[in-house]
């Protein structure tokens, strides 16, 4: 027979093999714990309880645990140390996260895709790409996102707040990654290069467009036209086209514009501004295409032809004035007589034969004109310049209509 102290013995063992044994259920949720001490805090995410509290901030905690992982932020106490590269960290789990970026282990995978991830959080995150679940909502707006990150982002638009300061011009960020991007117009640093032409860019959606120069993609449609855009902002610039919307207003005139460039180029017009200047013959600009046509001027380049008859022009409005040769196109009419031409200067002129308009006057005697030309054909009356010259005989003429006569003579 047994003891009683081994019957003792026998009891106090099947009373510990019957405890863990037994599971402890929430009464809430009906969620289940093998140790009482587990469902004592799982009870407190129901009532709410936070009996730890920390006397640096008051803050309080439901667990001990997390209270003292929370003291660690206020002595900055880094006690769990990588031995690869010696950085430490507050929380054991921080630094097993961590251990995967040397180990390159990734432990959690998607059951969707088989998309493998080292961290649980990036994997919970990932899965809502597939389920859609969109958990953080906004209070102001409503809005919803699928991860906290991007909301606290997105809750700055309300607020205003913008934490992040640069220390070169102490302009101020939102978003840290706005920061990095500005921060390059300090240090010039161009990180991503275009493999085909070895263009640098400081930002890496500016490469993406940039590319799209190489593969011909238009990825952007206009649905009223059908009309295709390498880039967003263009189609939507592309867009007022159709809306007649005009958002960019000048503060001096009152003129309104499709996009801001083109506010910016007219804003020259009030203040004089001429920034593009020729490195040929220091001629100055308001707008850099006007430069670049003026280039070609000492060049001769002329990139525009014709595909009728190989006709080259330097302005791609010269090619389009000329196809109308081709095509007999005269898309300006008059609506006093409805006469048709080819040139706008050229129904402008002619619109002065019923207005009588002369708006071109001589400075030397005041005389009036209603074409520019004329006016300057008869200033030669004062310089007494002679620009046409007879190539049999040398004899000058200040009209090229006069020297047609007299090159007739010659011929008979």
């Amino acid at each position: 027979m047994a003891t009683k102290a081994e019957a003792h013995l026998n009891q106090e063992e099947d009373g510990r093999g019957e405890d863990l044994l037994r599971t402890h259920k929430c009464g809430k949720c009906d969620k289940e714990f093998r140790h009482a001490s587990k469902l004592k805090r799982h009870l407190r995410t129901h009532s709410y309880e936070k009996p730890y509290k920390c006397e640096e901030c008051s803050r309080q905690f439901s667990e001990l645990g997390n209270l003292k992982k929370h003291i660690r932020t206020h002595t900055g106490e880094n006690p769990y140390h990588c031995e690869e590269c010696s950085r430490q960290f507050s929380r054991l789990g921080n630094l097993n996260s961590h251990m995967r970026t040397h180990t390159g282990e990734k432990p959690y995978k998607c059951k969707e895709c088989t998309k493998q991830f080292s961290q649980l959080g990036n994997m919970k995150n990932h899965i809502r790409t597939h389920t859609g679940e969109k958990p953080y909502k906004c209070e102001h707006c409503s809005r919803q996102f699928s991860e906290l990150g991007p909301l606290k982002k997105h809750m700055r638009t309300h607020t205003g707040e913008k934490p992040y300061g640069c220390k070169e011009c102490s302009k101020q960020f939102s978003v840290l990654s706005s920061l990095k991007k500005h921060m390059r117009t300090h240090t010039s640093e161009k990180p991503y290069r275009c493999e085909e032409c070895n263009k640098q860019f400081s930002e890496l959606g500016n490469l993406k467009t940039h590319m799209r120069i190489h593969t011909g993609e238009k990825p952007y449609r206009c649905e009223q036209c059908g009309r295709q855009f390498s880039e967003l902002g263009s189609m939507k610039k592309h867009m007022r086209t159709h809306t007649g919307e005009k958002p960019y207003k000048c503060e001096e005139c009152s003129k309104s514009f499709i996009g801001l460039g083109s506010l910016k180029s007219h804003m020259r017009t009030h203040t004089g501004e001429k920034p593009y200047k020729c490195e040929q013959c220091s001629k100055q600009f308001s707008e850099l295409g006007s430069l670049k046509k003026h280039m070609r001027t000492h060049t001769g380049e002329k990139p525009y032809r014709c595909d009728e008859c190989s006709r080259q022009f330097s302005e791609l409005g010269h090619l389009k004035t000329h196809m109308r040769t081709h095509t007999g196109e005269k898309p300006y009419r008059c609506e006093q007589c409805s006469k048709q031409f080819r040139r706008l200067g050229h129904l402008k002129s002619h619109v002065r034969t019923h207005t009588g308009e002369k708006p071109y006057k001589c400075e030397q005697c005041n005389r009036q004109f209603s074409e520019l030309s004329s006016v300057k054909m008869h200033m030669r009356t004062h310089t007494g310049e002679k620009p046409y010259r007879c190539e049999q005989c040398n004899r000058q003429f200040s009209k090229l209509d006069h020297l047609k006569k007299h090159m007739r003579t010659h011929n008979t």
